[in-house]
């Protein structure tokens, strides 16, 4: 089983071939290769010698040519500009999200046999004007340019799917909290900063209300979902080829609550608000309530509260808080 993940040295990319690693084998078949491309890695990442590292850019046909040998079984593409990056760098957005998402299919056109691939999208397929709650049957209207980005990366793994050249699924994910690490560009940072910064004894801005909502997903799940999308067979998905994941509901006042109650009050007390009207106009558009019927009859699974999703952070990263 030869595994490649674009994006690998981000925080999910990371933990997803951490896990497939620990599990040393995806879909019944031992583990053999497993590819590594980012444009960064993490000081960790050159301690894990059963990973092949390549930095380069998704974009440049010459390294997806690289890391995807003809032989290639799996493919995780997580590479992305983040929300927020796409929306204030346009070419960039449009170079890495979409040049690179149709040269990557193509590279995988030239396969052997058809590699089945796992692509992630996102809840900002949707905007606009939306119903109170979302369904499998709501349709993609994205409204920024991450968004629609994303939706025409899922027509095309629906595509290529169909025409037989890859087994595609694409996956809708969730604000996924609690990113490990640094902030990063996406206009959902501000969902892990409010939890990560205060433990690490950091204040921490939040530029939107705190009524405002998220759709929340976290690390852990969404790496389950990633390697459980993988192993579902082509006729789970049918024609269907994209996935509104679960996940739960919750301000971001709620989540601040939650904080308290795991970690106390001064912890709590570390999160202020400080509205950023261009994170704001971002955010309002995206989507917070949802169903997922068809998500939970294939077997995906959403967390049970925000304060599980705290305490499995605290536990995965070790935090000592005060």
């Amino acid at each position: 089983m030869k595994i490649l993940i674009t994006g690998g040295g981000g925080f999910l990319g990371f933990k997803l071939a951490r896990v497939l690693l620990a599990r040393g084998a995806l879909g019944g078949k031992p583990i053999t290769s497993l590819t590594l491309l980012d444009g960064a890695f993490p000081s960790a990442a050159a301690q894990e010698s059963r990973c092949k590292l390549v930095t380069g850019d998704v974009a440049d046909a010459k390294i997806l040519a690289s890391v995807c040998p003809p032989d290639t079984d799996a493919v995780f593409h997580l590479a992305a500009v983040v929300s927020g990056a796409a929306e204030a760098d346009f070419e960039l957005g449009m170079r890495v999200n979409l040049k690179g998402m149709e040269l990557l299919l193509e590279r995988m056109r030239q396969c052997a046999k058809p590699p089945r691939l796992v692509y992630t999208s996102a809840v900002a397929a949707f905007g606009g004007s939306l119903p109170p709650v979302l369904d499998d049957s709501t349709i993609a209207n994205p409204q920024t340019s991450y968004g629609a980005q994303k939706v025409i990366g899922e027509y095309l793994v629906a595509d290529y799917s169909r025409k037989g050249f890859v087994d595609g699924r694409s996956l809708r994910l969730p604000t996924i909290v609690v990113r490990a690490g640094k902030p990063n560009a996406a206009a959902s940072s501000f969902a892990s900063g409010i939890i990560r910064e205060p433990l690490n004894g950091v204040v921490s801005d939040c530029p939107v209300p705190p009524e405002t909502g998220v759709w929340l997903l976290s690390p852990r799940r969404v790496v389950e979902a990633f390697i459980h999308a993988w192993e579902l067979p082509p006729e789970a998905w049918g024609t269907q080829r994209w996935l509104n994941l679960p996940g739960i509901t919750a301000s971001v006042a709620q989540m601040v609550e939650a904080l308290r109650r795991v970690a106390g009050d001064e912890v709590a007390k570390r999160v202020v608000y400080k509205a950023d009207a261009r994170i704001q106009a971002i955010v309002k558009t995206w989507p917070v309530n949802f169903r997922t019927p068809r998500a939970l009859a294939m077997g995906f699974k959403a967390d049970s509260d925000v304060e599980s999703i705290i305490r499995d952070y605290i536990a995965d990263e070790n935090i000592k808080f005060a």
